[in-house]
């Protein structure tokens, strides 16, 4: 029988919120019910594709987020051939070094190179530098960038090997007079960069493959790098690098004052032609990479490319009209809409902040501002911190000590690492949020930060471990974010304030209050009441350590802007 419920107006906003937050554990919790006899394998079963469009819908949002940031005004007066070398801006919508290097020339190059360096091992415990299902996400974000280069009258080489290599050799072939790239922060990325433009100054070109007809005398080709990875520009921050504030709210405070965003570069219909090439290669596969491959079975499935970023946005903000909330419903830990789930096409470029800024500003301009709006910007803004902290600080962000070289004892004990790493803790929280790490390549905000906590507090491991684990893992993964967030986490960062404790069984209550994801990624715990899946005794694996303090609310830091959000669109 339905029964219509009738709320007061009062209630009305935050019955919603909380309907929205729980709104995909209770599709799980009728999938699981359907069949009583078997919780475990229905439980199983659920996959959630990001974006939940299917393949026509997102290339008709794509198509006409394409066409609303067209732009036929734009002069083309450039002679020659240049390159577009893509690194982690695999994308078209808001790309400046696409656009600089049309503008520059009659004819556009552009390159990937698979740098087998990237799936090598991590600096210092030697796991796989890039796992196989975030390996799997740049396949398809490379195999979509080239569909909407075609699109646009060029196409994709893809070459194997090093940049520092290939990019020369390329130049020469081609008499290409100009290399264009977006610039990296960190040190591996910059070493490459250096390397490149010391390849390119060794070709020598004639005065005709230059980019002016005024060109008189043989010449190099250059490397042009180009800053567009933030919200904020590196060039309109209101201090040098050197100067920028140790605390985040400073940061912000300053550059929301004093700055502002720029627009996204809108580019022409058409900008081919290409250079003529016998064979522009082929996207390999994850087995070709030497990787095994991996599917999710299990939570959710991020498609890789530009087409299926957009196609998130619009989902996220437009279809289910979520922005709205996103303050509310962050911290949930369940399902893909308690957040944006933005930060994988971010960290792959296949998503410009800048593109994310101007929808929130249109949804505020066409539907409603308020501090959810506000939030996602606070979040992007926290990205840019990370990015450009890495400047400052370098190296450090892998140190031991961190940037403010803190002197604490960790030890290394593999045994124990891996009771972490493979999600057998004996704590329920821990284990699920690391189970869904392994299976999906993905993890909550919160879910993130209790891990973190857990494994240099309470195990009192290296956090270096983890950190380079979740560089294997997470499809997400950027240095900056991953090991600046890490330093935070660890007690080590730049900002001294931010040292904290996380009690497990209070995250519990608060954030998985009916054991709803710890059931999902434990079945074992489903047919348990709600109330002792997280606190399940002696019915689970045995606790690995005792917490450090208990279910204690005291140790608890005080909450600042930091408020242990730190990841940002990282995995928001």
């Amino acid at each position: 029988m339905a029964v219509n419920i009738i709320l007061p107006p009062s209630t009305l906003s935050l019955w919603h919120t909380k309907k929205l937050i729980y709104s995909t554990q209770n599709r799980f919790r009728i999938m699981s019910s359907a069949s009583k006899s078997q919780p475990q394998s229905v439980a199983s079963s659920a996959v959630y594709q990001v974006p939940g469009l299917d393949s026509h819908e997102t290339d008709s949002t794509a198509d006409k987020t394409f066409e609303r940031y067209s732009s036929n005004t734009a002069k083309r007066n450039g002679k020659g051939v240049s390159i577009v070398w893509f690194r982690n801006d695999l994308r078209v919508l808001d790309n400046e070094a696409l656009f600089k290097a049309w503008v520059s020339s009659q004819a556009v190059l552009p390159v990937y190179c698979i740098d087998p360096r990237l799936f090598q091992t991590t600096h210092y415990f030697g796991f796989p530098k890039t796992g196989a299902l975030r390996a799997q996400f740049i396949i398809e974000c490379l195999a979509d960038l080239k569909r909407n280069l075609m699109k646009k009258g060029l196409n994709l080489l893809i070459q194997h090997g090093k940049p520092e290599e290939i990019l020369p050799s390329l130049a020469k072939a081609f008499g290409a007079h100009t290399v264009y790239a977006h610039k990296e922060t960190c040190s591996e990325e910059l070493k490459v960069e250096r390397s490149a433009a010391r390849g390119l100054r060794q070709v020598v070109l004639s005065p005709a493959q230059g980019n002016s007809s005024r060109s008189s005398s043989t010449h190099s080709p250059k490397l042009q790098l180009i800053w567009g990875s933030t919200l904020y520009h590196l060039d309109d921050l209101p201090f040098s690098v050197g100067s920028l504030p140790d605390v985040y709210t400073q940061f912000r405070k300053s550059v929301e004052a004093k700055c502002t965003i720029r627009g996204c570069i809108r580019l022409p219909t058409s900008l081919g032609p290409p250079p003529i090439v016998d064979d522009w290669g082929i996207i390999p596969s994850v087995e070709q990479l030497g990787l095994h491959c991996e599917k999710v079975v299990k939570g959710m499935r991020f498609l890789g490319g530009e087409t299926a970023a957009l196609s998130r946005v619009t989902e996220y903000f437009w279809n289910k009209d979520l922005l709205k909330i996103y303050k509310e419903t962050r911290n949930g830990m369940l399902g893909p809409d308690y957040s944006t789930k933005f930060s994988p096409w971010l960290a792959s470029g296949s998503l410009s902040s800048r593109f994310i800024y101007e929808e929130v500003k249109r949804y505020e301009k066409e539907r409603l501002a308020n501090d959810s709006t506000y939030w996602v910007l606070f979040e992007l803004i926290w990205r840019d911190y990370f990015r450009f902290i890495s400047i400052k600080y370098g190296n450090s962000l892998f140190h031991l000590g961190g940037p403010r070289k803190v002197e604490k004892r960790w030890h290394q004990d593999q045994k124990s690492f891996e009771t972490w790493r493979n999600g057998c803790t004996g704590y329920p929280l821990i284990d699920a949020n690391m189970k869904e790490l392994s299976a999906s390549g993905f993890m909550s905000n919160r879910g993130r930060q209790i891990v973190c906590s857990f494994l240099v507090r309470d195990m009192g491991i290296d956090w270096r471990m983890g950190a380079e684990w979740f560089e294997t893992c997470l499809l997400d993964y950027d240095p900056c974010s991953n090991y600046g967030n890490w330093t935070y986490g660890a007690g080590v960062g730049n900002d001294p304030r931010e040292d904290r404790y996380f009690s497990i069984p209070k995250q519990a209550q608060t954030y998985d209050p009916d054991g709803e994801h710890v059931a999902f990624w434990v079945p074992e715990l489903l047919p348990l009441p709600k109330e002792k899946r997280n606190f399940p005794g002696k019915s689970y694996i045995e606790q690995v350590v005792p917490l450090k303090f208990g279910s204690s609310n005291k140790h608890h830091s005080q909450r600042s802007e930091y408020g242990g959000r730190h990841y940002g669109l990282r995995n928001r």
